[in-house]
């Protein structure tokens, strides 16, 4: 598979599972008060990572695909708190 391709599947799948994670945050996590812990965006991460994983079997996603998504839902995750504390969820 051409490289480019690849960079635009890794670059998609990171902003999707950024998207998602900042969302779900701001909607259904406004009032859980374990969302507010540091280490909330890492376990999510580290989460969403090792969920994806699996799929790295198929030809497409590769096991760099699959930790990038994991990044981009942590990244949302701490997003989505910090839009929370400022208050403009």
């Amino acid at each position: 598979m051409s490289f480019a391709i690849n960079v635009m599947i890794v670059a998609a799948v990171a902003m999707v599972g950024f998207v998602i994670a900042k969302t779900f945050v701001r909607r259904r996590l406004r009032f859980v008060d374990a969302i507010y812990s540091p280490l909330a965006p890492l376990t999510v991460g580290l989460l969403m990572a090792v969920l994806a994983w699996p799929l790295a079997i198929l030809p497409i996603i590769t096991g760099t695909t699959a930790v990038i998504f994991g990044i981009g839902a942590g990244m949302g995750t701490a997003s989505g708190v910090r839009a929370l504390k400022r208050g403009t969820a």
